[in-house]
């Protein structure tokens, strides 16, 4: 028996999965070299196969200029949306390394497994937290199904708007930053507040020597403040899923 694969739509598929490798080279936690290269092409090739359908009616070049173009467009394309969606879900560890910055631990690196580099004690924490939540919850099949949903809006044929593209990853940084000072900005206000008043305590009575309890209470408040800051992070987690679906769609033109 002859298994014969029509050359577009062979083309198509692997056109498609470069925009998905280049996604999950780009988004945690795939990003790190803790995934080997041989995972991600192999998960890049099966995601692509639940996508064949919708771009093999599309046109796709067959000189070699044009297919050099198309896969330079994918690897583009995906790669901004995966910038976008990291962005996004970057926030939470970025919100863990402002706590460490007030609470006293930004000294004490601790290595990311994820990322393979060092990272702060708390952002490290929230981190690994946020992948927990994201697996936990089966977001992540929302979030790869925004992906592949991309490409009914955007085909392999067709290029994005760059001035679209560049408006939504500056919406994406500009999400990252709000949305980590948010996370943080209670525990950091009390932890001000608590350096306030051991400073006015060491200046008003020297002798208690306050400055020797500053270090263990500061240590000992912000393990506190972050055990009542869980419950707030399943919704954040869950409003960043729907930003990064919007904001892969609005780059493919959908939105």
């Amino acid at each position: 028996m002859t298994l014969t694969v029509p050359g577009d739509a062979l083309v198509g598929y692997l056109l498609a999965s470069l925009r998905i490798a280049a996604w999950l080279v780009v988004v945690p936690p795939f990003m790190g070299r803790s995934i080997p290269a041989t995972v991600k092409v192999v998960l890049s090739l099966g995601l692509a196969v639940t996508v064949v359908p919708s771009v093999a009616a599309t046109g796709v070049p067959t000189d070699l200029l044009g297919l050099v173009t198309a896969a330079v467009t994918q690897v583009a394309i995906g790669a901004a949306m995966g910038m976008t969606t990291f962005l996004l879900f970057a926030a939470l560890a970025a919100a863990g390394s402002l706590i460490d910055v007030f609470g006293g631990f930004a000294l004490a690196q601790a290595y990311d497994p994820l990322g393979m580099n060092s990272n702060t004690v708390f952002g490290n924490f929230h981190q690994m937290l946020a992948t927990m939540l994201l697996f936990a919850s089966n977001a992540h099949l929302l979030v790869i199904g925004g992906l592949l949903s991309t490409f009914r809006f955007l085909p392999l044929g067709e290029s994005p708007d760059i001035g679209t593209t560049t408006q939504v990853i500056s919406k994406a940084f500009e999400v990252f930053f709000v949305t980590a000072v948010q996370i943080a900005l209670p525990m950091i206000g009390v932890l001000f507040l608590a350096d306030v008043g051991l400073a006015l305590l060491t200046k008003v009575a020297p002798q208690l020597n306050a400055i020797n309890v500053m270090f263990p209470a500061k240590i000992g408040l912000t393990l506190l403040l972050l055990g009542l800051s869980f419950p707030v992070l399943p919704l954040a987690m869950d409003k960043l899923v729907q930003l990064s679906q919007e904001a892969m769609a609005a780059i493919a033109g959908a939105g």
